[in-house]
């Protein structure tokens, strides 16, 4: 291939991913020329709102693989947390990037923790998952709906909007604003949270061996079994749950929840066993959860998302 165009959103987070992307291709094949397309998704147009009313599954990544499957682009660089389980007919995720660090950040110029938040403090995301855990934590804190890429949110942090947020420590630091986490929380993550990945067309062979390096074993295998989990609970943005799983050689361990809205009902599984036993095992933590409480959860919102 003489050329390759990677499709991206164009937040200043995605446009750094994306090139970081382009940056290890052109080491690798300094002579193709690589460009950056920036496309618009429904995620970003609608900034108002919060996720889980814009759409459900796909709001930042429909109108790219739209593009991918048209041949606008070639290649599609996205935040793996973003892209559901059910791919576009002729699509294919052919890469899963080493995972930066899955943590959420709790960021705050007041306060250096989140214990040190008073009672009834303001705190912005624009995760339902990350806003049920901030309620199973503290159920006096006022979790408000926070959109807009990095800067925005940390603009009105600043503007004293909020007492504190809570966001992906993955995407301040590839931002290089890691100063800015006070503090490391120790939630349950998104599931593919920190991972990058590269999505093709199937029939694109040159392309997917072309890129293939960058694909890491051991978070394609975690991932995979995260979006295995995802996928038996009908998980999306509108669904308050998390998953993080780590492999070896020849073990896994994986911990994963769902929640209430409010925070109040909140259930927590681990499982772990040779990676052989896996995807049994994760199937059995999913129907777990499902059976202790997670499939009242799910009916309550499919139930109040049918009312709104």
């Amino acid at each position: 291939m003489k050329s390759i165009i990677i499709g991206t959103r164009g937040s200043q987070l995605a446009l750094a991913q994306a090139e970081y992307i382009r940056q290890k291709l052109l080491e690798k094949n300094p002579k193709t020329d690589i460009s950056l397309k920036i496309i618009k998704t429904m995620g970003d147009k609608f900034l108002q709102s919060p996720l889980s009313r814009i759409g459900g599954k796909g709001v930042f990544v429909k109108e790219i693989e739209e593009a991918l499957q048209r041949g606008d682009i070639d290649l599609a660089v996205h935040s793996l947390k973003d892209v559901p389980t059910e791919l576009p007919s002729g699509l294919e995720l052919s890469v899963i990037c080493k995972r930066e660090d899955p943590s959420d950040a709790f960021v705050s110029s007041k306060y250096k923790t989140i214990q040190a938040l008073p009672k009834g403090s303001t705190v912005g995301t624009s995760s339902l998952r990350r806003k049920v855990q901030l309620l199973h934590l503290n159920p006096d804190l006022k979790v408000v709906d926070l959109r807009g890429n990095v800067d925005t949110r940390l603009k009105k942090l600043d503007r004293g909007e909020y007492d504190a947020i809570v966001m992906s420590a993955a995407a301040l630091k590839r931002l290089g604003l890691e100063k800015q986490i006070s503090q490391v929380l120790n939630f349950i993550p998104a599931v593919g949270q920190g991972a990058l990945v590269l999505e093709t067309r199937k029939k694109d062979k040159d392309l997917k061996d072309k890129i293939s390096f960058l694909n890491d074993k051991k978070t394609a295998q975690a991932t995979f079994l995260e979006r295995l989990f995802l996928k038996e609970m009908q998980g999306g943005c509108q669904v308050p749950l998390g998953a993080y799983a780590t492999c070896n050689e020849m073990s896994f361990l994986m911990s994963a929840f769902i929640g209430s809205l409010d925070g109040k009902l909140f259930l927590e599984h681990n499982v772990k066993g040779l990676l052989v036993d896996s995807q049994k095992n994760v199937l059995s933590l999913s129907q777990e959860l499902l059976n202790r409480g997670g499939k009242k959860i799910l009916e309550t919102i499919e139930r109040a998302g049918k009312n709104t």
